[in-house]
């Protein structure tokens, strides 16, 4: 039996999350009313029963104490009945546009702000969140990518380091991406865009890579990043860090960023215990 938790802050994604574990085979049941999560625990836990993999939601409610959720979750470890936890986190600003968006009441706010109401509920939720198994932080996660760890995660078993890693390159004439955590500027290599035959094309065309590639300068740059990233992910895990942006930047985001970002979402990649997208912002431009 693989049972897992679903929880976290309003507006952050859980619903969506419970939608893609339901699509992995997973039995979902929502907003369970807590006077019956121990009644339905011990149905589903039954020896020789059918159901394999539960996922069940938890969420903050205005008309019941977390506390009973918390003391059902240690209830579960004290019959030996193992769980996971997957807690869905968002910036506090991220939550509000999206609750102003959907034009709903926060569930806890009481009829006052809807700032008072997420400070209420991550108040409630902070010993949960730290005794979570997996955090998604979904403040500017793709839907696309929550769905490939999830998968990574409950499809294929693989290790889960709670870091999601986006190389990003981008163009300086258009602005540093405003969530990037570490910046490199690649500026310093020959620019392919004054060859005539490789100005329309970019990083992702074979000629552009080639030529950029081609320069030791690039292939050094590229092994140092590298190697600095190598040392520096396991101590952003370490201390809990949920995303990381990597931001490649050359003048107009078409060219050498992008030849230099694929390349080190290829060394990257190799990594298996934490998840990595790229993204290449100005591309198309």
């Amino acid at each position: 039996m693989r049972f897992v938790i679903v929880t976290g802050m309003s507006g952050a994604g859980k619903q969506t999350t419970m939608k893609m574990l339901e699509d992995m085979g997973f039995y979902c049941v929502d907003n369970l009313p807590l006077p019956l999560f121990d009644r339905f625990v011990e149905l589903v836990a039954r020896p020789g029963g059918e159901i394999s993999k539960v996922a069940l939601g938890l969420d903050v409610r205005a008309d019941q104490d977390f506390d009973e959720a918390e003391q059902a979750l240690q209830s579960m470890r004290d019959k030996g009945i193992s769980f996971e936890v997957i807690f869905m986190d968002a910036d506090d600003a991220v939550l509000i546009k999206r609750y102003k968006e959907s034009r709903r009441m926060h569930p806890v706010s009481g009829g006052g702000s809807l700032e008072e109401g997420i400070r209420r509920e991550r108040q409630i939720l902070q010993n949960v969140k730290k005794r979570a198994d997996y955090v998604f932080d979904t403040s500017n996660l793709l839907t696309r990518v929550l769905k490939e760890e999830l998968d990574r995660i409950f499809q294929k078993n693989q290790e889960y380091s709670s870091l999601i890693v986006r190389v990003v390159s981008f163009g300086f004439k258009y602005g540093i991406p405003m969530d990037a955590d570490l910046v490199f500027d690649v500026r310093f290599l020959p620019n392919p865009y004054y060859i005539e035959e490789l100005k329309r094309q970019t990083g992702n065309d074979a000629p552009v890579h080639d030529y950029v590639m081609s320069f030791p300068e690039a292939g050094e740059f590229l092994a140092k990043l590298t190697d600095l990233l190598h040392f520096l992910i396991p101590n952003y895990i370490k201390e809990g860090k949920h995303q990381l942006v990597i931001a490649v930047g050359c003048t107009g985001g078409k060219h050498r960023s992008v030849t230099l970002a694929n390349e080190l979402y290829e060394n990257l990649r190799k990594q298996e215990n934490y998840g990595i997208t790229i993204t290449h912002r100005d591309e198309k431009l």
